[in-house]
């Protein structure tokens, strides 16, 4: 399975330069958050395959103008083709903004995710904003990463674990992927393809 990751600025390969064939040969697209819902939506409107989204801290606008045709994953799992993917949007606390959440906040509502995650018996792909802690973030409080999310990797251990936040332009130590114990760290900044 083929699946387009992106997050954080929108790409002018797939939104500029837009030719439908390039969309022709992905199964799936995940958003990682920080995205125009048109952009969204546009992607929506040409692709085969579904389009899961969470939130960033900058996509307050959702709650008016949601991207249409695309599917929210916050705080869900949505299984397709059997994949078991678990979304938390958002990023750490730095201004009380919406879509910002404290590590006691992030953890509560990772505890409110679980008997979805137990009930599918595990996850295969967390997608959240946020970076974990320690794993490609930032030593700023905004770009810090959530430890509760190390937390929910050691347990369940998914395959992929998905991200937006840190933009890869910040700096040349951030990763655009890299490895966990058994889950490979994908920084889905502007657009990735990676096949599961």
């Amino acid at each position: 399975m083929k699946i387009l990751l992106l997050a954080d600025i929108e790409s002018k390969y797939y939104y500029d330069f837009f030719e439908k064939s390039k969309l022709d040969d992905i199964d799936l697209i995940i958003s990682a958050g920080d995205l125009e819902a048109d952009y969204l939506s546009f992607l929506a409107t040409y692709a085969k395959c579904p389009v899961l989204y969470v939130r960033g801290n900058h996509d307050s606008k959702y709650e008016e103008n949601p991207p249409e045709g695309c599917i929210p994953i916050d705080d869900k799992v949505y299984v397709y083709k059997g994949l078991r993917i678990a979304g938390l949007g958002g990023s750490m606390c730095y201004n009380y903004g919406s879509n910002q959440y404290t590590e006691r906040e992030m953890s509560a509502r990772i505890m409110k995710l679980m008997p979805k995650i137990l009930w599918h018996r595990g996850i295969d792909i967390l997608v959240t904003h946020a970076p974990a802690l320690n794993l490609n973030d930032g030593d700023d409080l905004p770009h810090r990463g959530f430890k509760c999310f190390v937390r929910l990797i050691d347990r369940f251990s998914p395959k992929m674990f998905i991200h937006g936040h840190v933009h890869m332009n910040y700096g040349r130590q951030y990763k655009r992927v890299d490895k966990y114990k058994n889950t490979t760290v994908i920084n889905a900044y502007e657009k990735y393809v990676v096949e599961i």
